[in-house]
């Protein structure tokens, strides 16, 4: 694969990291989430080539 094809998907994977980070983090502080744990699910799709990928896991709230 190409540099630029490397570095534009890095730069998309970045930034969907860091902004769902932020969210995540936004929601948990909304939240009673004192060591309870919350199943997570991420969907990222390209529906130009009819993909979709899917992770889930669990995130585990902080303890005030």
């Amino acid at each position: 694969m190409s540099d630029d094809f490397n570095m534009s998907m890095r730069k998309f994977l970045k930034q969907v990291g860091v902004t769902s980070q932020q969210a995540i983090e936004e929601a948990m502080r909304g939240a009673e989430a004192g060591g309870k744990s919350y199943a997570v699910k991420a969907v990222i799709t390209i529906e130009e080539l009819g993909m979709t990928h899917e992770v889930s896991g669990d995130i585990q709230g902080q303890d005030d």
